[in-house]
């Protein structure tokens, strides 16, 4: 079986990674600091999205510095034993095997320790995951590093994350870096290609490097050249970008080309007006608000219309008066479309931003709510608006209202956590942690010795039994 591509033509040194010159400069210039002894930040956080050179800039690292590597991604159990027993014991001294075994600064040089998607440890299979995490980088004397997705997220629960660590942001290449590795590796391969099929992979990529080398090797599969024709079973892969360009048209009055877009994205209307409500303020230049915000307004009538009745052909009705409401308080507005506004940078909105930021931290809550309701016989909205305020207060000296919490009502550490209001790795967590681990051993000590007796008196009648004689052996 050949090896995939996107680990054979993956960079072996930071000089061969393309793109991002500035974090790898900011990565190199850290790991140098090790070599000058105790550096200011012993672990690095790396952030950005998924595909873009994360991950491979640490090897590549690694590989330059000749530090050996222990990595822990999403396929291990990242509990807090495995994160003690490989990366934590091996951190303590001055360096270690694959095993976490101690050696000798004579007999190895340094290991990196890169933990990848640190932001997913799952609190049912990472159990105190969390907490190993904030230790690790406290006492740590090896270089590490932690692969992120979205820092916002992991920096809320572990404190440590922010003030002990150099975070390092990596943004997406662009189209013509990503093209140029997609150049190198048909040149490697021997195919023949031409430009504009390259450049549609690259542009299809949307800044993914991973996705890009793979959708190249999906294409030319059993082959020795290729064309343009032969990247349309490619499937778009960014709405995102779709949504810009259906605002970005929306408002230079593109009504051919906002309908020709928005055929090809998969966004109810609702995204699409939170988008044009976002944007509107900042194209007042050649809008008139007053009569924009009346346009959203009768498609927001449209749309309740649409769920009470739950007749969802009225979404068009939505969209017809969203996008003609645009151009015609263009037109009225009687100011041209200059090339200056057409190229106002479409942000992203607010609203949905802060909900995805919240979505964890409101699911958490809801699971609070329900054990809580499920324990004091009552209805979770009760919970939520009379007891979690108290329980909050309360929490703050109670130190038996916590372990009651978490033996008697089931909260698991980070639901805790989140009603106490403060980070995982606090110490007022890393107590309750402590005490709950005792009692379980205590508990599970108790179920054994239960066992045994139970075994003890079940061989004891047993042989008790067999001395007896029955009816039938008279």
């Amino acid at each position: 079986m050949s090896q995939d591509w996107t680990e054979k033509y993956r960079p072996k040194t930071l000089m061969d990674i393309i793109g991002n010159p500035t974090p790898i400069k900011d990565l190199k210039t850290w790991a140098e600091s090790w070599k000058r002894g105790k550096p200011t930040k012993k672990a690095v956080v790396l952030i950005g999205a998924p595909g873009i050179g994360k991950t491979t800039s640490a090897k590549a690292l690694a590989s330059d510095m000749r530090w050996g590597i222990i990595e822990m991604n999403a396929s291990d159990q990242r509990t807090d034993d495995a994160i003690r027993s490989v990366a934590l014991s091996g951190a303590c001294s001055n360096t270690f095997n694959e095993n976490g075994e101690y050696l000798s600064a004579k007999s190895g040089e340094l290991k990196l320790i890169v933990l990848d998607e640190a932001d997913n440890l799952f609190i049912n299979f990472d159990t105190g995951a969390f907490t190993a995490i904030a230790e690790l980088i406290k006492k740590t004397k090896q270089p590490i590093i932690l692969i992120v997705n979205d820092f916002y997220t992991l920096s809320k629960k572990l404190s440590v994350i922010k003030s002990e660590t150099l975070q390092i942001s990596f943004r997406k290449p662009d189209k013509r870096s990503i093209k140029k590795i997609l150049r190198k590796i048909v040149i490697e391969e021997n195919i023949s290609t031409t430009d504009d099929a390259l450049e549609k992979i690259a542009e299809n990529a949307n800044g993914d490097v991973r996705a890009a080398v793979r959708d190249l090797e999906s294409i030319v599969i059993g082959k020795t050249e290729f064309a343009l024709d032969d990247t349309i079973k490619l499937s778009e892969r960014s709405i995102r970008k779709d949504i810009w360009n259906l605002v970005s048209s929306i408002f230079k009055c593109d009504t051919v080309a906002s309908r020709t877009i928005l055929k090809d994205i998969d966004e109810d209307p609702h995204t699409i007006l939170a988008w044009l409500d976002e944007n509107l303020p900042y194209e007042d230049k050649r809008i008139s608000l007053s009569r924009g915000y009346d346009a959203f307004s009768r498609a927001d009538i449209f749309l309740g219309r649409a769920n009470r009745r739950r007749c969802f052909s009225l979404w068009s009705y939505a969209i017809d008066v969203m996008i003609i409401g645009i151009c015609v308080a263009n037109i009225n507005n009687k100011q041209k479309t200059t090339e200056k506004n057409s190229n106002q940078k479409i942000k992203f909105p607010t609203y949905l931003m802060k909900m995805s930021r919240s979505k964890a931290s409101r699911a958490t809550k809801s699971a609070i709510c329900l054990k809580l309701a499920n324990y004091m016989h009552t209805s979770t909205n009760r919970v939520a608006s009379d007891i979690v305020p108290a329980l909050k207060c309360m929490l703050v000296n109670s130190y038996d209202l916590r372990v009651t919490l978490v033996n008697d009502v089931g909260l698991n550490i980070e639901e805790l956590a989140f009603l106490m209001d403060v980070p995982i790795d606090d110490k007022k967590i890393e107590d309750i942690i402590t005490t709950t681990k005792s009692e379980i051993s205590k508990s599970e000590m108790a179920l054994e010795t239960y066992n045994v007796q139970n075994q003890t008196i079940e061989r004891r009648n047993i042989s008790v039994n067999i001395g007896r004689k029955t009816l039938f052996d008279f």
